[in-house]
């Protein structure tokens, strides 16, 4: 009977684990226009020409908006958003590179003179439901 079970236990399918993020950004000025947001993990992190795990492009709602991920896997992760206010696809910046639109990290980190490190902005991300809030600088 042992055999049977242990047999039987291995076509069973294995319940993948997933979790669900909802990220509450702060702060949105009443421009409008689009809030982008991106969750990024360590390797992806610092490259530019890397994909996010996963994004969204949603109305600016001010004074806050909600964006919610399923189905994701439980892990160690980052977020990087800004309000196109202009709607124009970029994160405008004046010549001399300080923005001018808002934006946020994950752990609310502040840059200095570049976007912050990953391990500032790093998160654990766990099996079920998961928040966190963002207030846009």
């Amino acid at each position: 009977m042992r055999i049977f079970l242990a047999a039987l236990m291995t076509f069973l399918p294995l319940a993948a684990s997933a979790a669900t993020l909802t990220v509450k950004v702060e702060n949105i000025d009443n421009k409008g226009g689009v809030l982008r947001l991106s969750l990024y993990d360590e390797a992806s992190w610092s490259n530019d020409n890397s994909e996010p795990i996963v994004s969204a492009d949603v109305p600016a709602v001010p004074p806050e908006t909600i964006i919610t991920f399923r189905d994701l896997a439980p892990g160690i992760y980052g977020v990087k958003t800004y309000q196109d206010a202009n709607r124009n696809g970029k994160f405008d910046q004046n010549w001399l590179g300080w923005p001018l639109e808002r934006y946020g990290f994950s752990r609310d980190a502040r840059p200095f003179l570049s976007e912050p490190g990953f391990n500032r902005t790093k998160f654990t991300l766990s099996d079920g439901e998961n928040a966190i809030v963002i207030h846009l600088q």
